[in-house]
């Protein structure tokens, strides 16, 4: 007789407080003791919405296949009260009434939103990045979401990538401490408290890495690039206690991730202990057959055995898996084991004590965009904004005289969020023209010309701005409108980049520089000679060589989230002082792609002594250094940096090595400064990179004040896989450099033994 959790929860709230023969372990012993082949198949099934294609082919109603105990989860159903209706669905009327995980996408916020991930890790605050996870939880859980698809924390290395916008940059080390303040945010002290989400840490693994920067592309790449560049902020979401990982849509060395049992077997689950559940990503079950690795009906078999618990979408677990153990390609103890970790996740979350923890529509009505969470959004936003010129300090403005805004994203209150916030609403956000408006009062005139479309091209622009359309006008009008208001203008704020939906996934960008019809009015407006401010709107590193030749000010702005509209008009007119510094390294030149900073030394290094050698490792037609290199971003302030020190020059093998450095605000404003270290090993076993980020310290400094500032480092601030991909170190000579950017560094050197 088939049990219902009603009567298994008793036992469950008994086991609670009894021995261990009545242990969480027992429980789903028993529980999977009474489920048949179709039942535990059905746990490892996720699909989307209301309205699916189930693994038997048919198009049915999420409803039957609850009823019919072939679900284990789904995702993307929005609102505690649909929440509720499924849920209890599956306790009073499922096989064995198993609770399930409702799974979202709640990458930077949920109804309140924070700025693109990308903008956040521009803040270097990981302590503010967990309290926007924290929050991201609360308003979730509070509308019936379990298990969040986020962090994203692919390493990226090319910003043509639309999905750069999700992760935070190209370093392993920042990507690291960001990826853990992401989990610690999501899932507290207590997975079982009402309030705290299932990470699931994505995409398992190198997405980042996709040749061309074209999304869903293949990856071939080293082991030693693989382990030392790319999978540490992974393994340290793992070290964090992340309860689920999601594998990626590409290939890595001719196998699909999905399917890939060195990488997530011996990998994730051998090497690094992982024992969570692990889920494929969208459909990917089908990619595994179109890729090449094998047909469709053993894609399902091919991607159990390798370690991955539960098909998102494709329903090719339900359905091929049976013929699949009958023809010996898994085992039923893959099977189970699968199983199990499903169960182990909801047993994580408590559903199996109170299946109807997150279904409570008071919390709906209390927790959502609170006045408390559009604080730490707006701070949150102000932190990421990134100054990178201002020319005879421009900036801040003066709230006085005619201030003339100008693009297409100054009157768009539906563009404020960026990709990946499908849980916002905009119709509550404000336009930067309408935060203008009222943080200058009666104080100066705003005066708001469109100017252009976001590109010449209609279909272009259709295919750019996605979901958040930007109404399209006469460009030739708009740029006349907008010479004309110019012309009244004490100042022009010029409002222009990508639209939201620019960035993100399926968003890759061959050209990216400003659009053309931008572009071309931005230099229109240069040639009348009035101030301008580019704030610059983008969910990638763009390349504007012309802008720094010809603009004197320019804020990058990102995407900064619900808030996001306040928070420039708080900045712009100096009430916070910008703070920001760069984790992607912006490009000249487009050719220059990819380009990072912790690159390994070339056999012909350029001299950069500005004298063109034919026979270095460089370009014809175009520098080799970056626009703006990582790390860097400016003030309205000024930081000096005094004279680097060291404790000791000789590290011993268990011990470390203090370094200090004075910091002076030496300008007018008090601010705050990211200072940053980086160390060098000179020879190894493999070759090393000539700088590697290995601390960071967000610090505030009034005005004319001084700050010392200290790091430690120790032995395992040294270490790499080597060829053999054991964790080492080499003993003999290093470099640590200190300075506000990977670049303007000061350096001592020292030897480890």
């Amino acid at each position: 007789m088939k049990i219902k959790l009603l009567a298994s929860f008793a036992v469950a709230l008994i086991c609670a407080s009894c021995a261990t023969t009545t242990s969480d372990q027992k429980f789903i012993d028993d529980l999977m003791s009474k489920m048949t082949l179709e039942e535990k198949l059905g746990q490892l099934n996720l699909p989307e919405g209301r309205d699916v294609v189930s693994g038997l082919g048919v198009k049915t109603e999420l409803d039957s296949l609850i009823r019919n105990g072939l679900i284990g989860g789904f995702f993307n159903v929005k609102g505690v009260d649909k929440i509720e209706q499924l849920q209890r669905l599956a306790i009073e009327k499922g096989p064995h009434g198993i609770p399930l995980l409702v799974g979202a996408d709640v990458v930077h916020g949920y109804e309140t939103v924070f700025p693109i991930p990308l903008a956040m890790s521009c803040s270097w605050d990981t302590t503010a990045i967990r309290e926007m996870a924290r929050i991201s939880a609360i308003e979730a859980t509070a509308d019936g979401v379990n298990w969040n698809y986020s962090p994203m924390v692919d390493i990226c290395r090319d910003p043509r990538w639309g999905r750069i916008a999700e992760g935070s940059g190209e370093d392993p080390y920042l990507g690291s401490e960001i990826a853990r303040a992401y989990i610690k945010g999501y899932q507290g002290s207590d997975l079982k408290s009402d309030s705290t989400l299932m990470a699931c840490v994505k995409h398992f693994a190198l997405y980042g890495a996709s040749e061309a920067g074209r999304d869903y592309n293949t990856v071939d790449m080293s082991l030693q690039r693989m382990f030392n560049y790319y999978l540490p902020p992974y393994k340290a979401a793992v070290e964090a206690g992340t309860a689920s990982v999601m594998t990626s849509f590409n290939l890595i060395n001719g196998t699909h991730a999905t399917a890939d049992e060195w990488l997530v077997n011996d990998v994730l689950r051998k090497r690094w202990g992982f024992d969570g559940l692990i889920a494929t990503d969208y459909n990917s079950l089908p990619e595994v057959a179109y890729m090449g690795n094998s047909s469709l009906d053993d894609a399902a078999a091919f991607t159990l055995k390798a370690g991955t618990d539960m098909d998102m979408v494709s329903g090719l677990y339900l359905k091929t898996l049976p013929d699949a153990l009958k023809r010996g390609l898994v085992t039923e103890k893959m099977i189970d084991q699968a199983c199990r970790r499903v169960l182990e996740a909801k047993q994580r979350l408590g559903l199996f004590d109170d299946p109807y923890k997150y279904c409570k529509a008071e919390r709906a009505k209390t927790d959502l965009f609170t006045p408390e969470h559009r604080r730490k959004a707006l701070e949150l936003a102000a932190e990421s904004f990134v100054l990178l010129k201002n020319d005879n300090d421009l900036l801040p403005l003066k709230r006085k005289g005619r201030i003339v805004l100008i693009g297409p994203m100054a009157d768009a209150g539906n563009n404020m969020c960026g990709t990946w916030s499908g849980y916002c609403k905009p119709e509550l956000h404000k336009s930067l023209l309408d935060a203008f408006k009222e943080s200058v009062g009666g104080n100066a005139d705003i005066i708001y010309a469109k100017g252009s479309n976001v590109y010449y091209d209609e279909t272009t622009q259709i295919n750019a701005q996605g979901t958040r359309p930007i109404e399209r006008g006469n460009d030739a009008q708009l740029h006349v409108e907008a010479l004309a208001a110019a012309a009244k203008a004490d100042v022009v704020v010029v409002a222009m980049g990508e639209c939201s939906d620019m960035s993100g996934e399926s968003a890759s960008r061959a050209h990216i520089t400003i659009p053309d019809t931008q572009r071309d009015l931005l230099k229109k407006l240069s040639a009348t000679g009035k101030p301008i401010v580019l704030l610059l709107f983008t969910g990638r590193p763009l390349v504007l060589d012309w802008e720094q030749a010809n603009i004197p000010s320019i804020l990058n702005v990102w995407y900064g989230g619900s808030e996001a509209a306040d928070a420039i008009t708080q900045v712009i007119f100096g009430d916070k002082v910008p703070s920001g510094k760069l984790t992607a390294t912006f490009p000249a030149a487009i050719g220059q792609i990819p380009i990072y900073y912790n690159h390994l030394m070339s056999s012909h290094p350029d001299p950069q002594d500005g004298v063109f050698n034919r026979y270095a490792s460089n370009y014809i037609d175009a520098p080799t250094e970056p626009l703006y290199p990582f790390g860097f971003g400016l003030s309205y302030t000024t930081f000096e940096y005094g004279k680097l020190e060291i404790d000791k020059e000789i590290m011993n093998k268990n011990g470390n090595l203090t370094v200090s450095i004075n910091v002076t605000n030496t300008g007018k404003y008090d601010g705050t400064e990211i200072v940053q270290l980086y160390v060098r090993d000179f020879v190894a076993q493999i070759a090393r990179p000539v700088k590697e980020l290995k601390g960071f310290k967000r610090v505030f400094i009034p005005q004319g004040e001084t700050v010392n500032v200290k790091f430690t480092l120790d032995v395992d601030d040294l270490k790499y896989y080597n060829d053999k991909l054991e964790y080492v170190y080499d003993p003999g000579e290093f470099e640590v450099m200190v300075g506000p950017n990977s670049r303007d560094l000061q350096g001592l050197r020292f030897t480890a033994e």
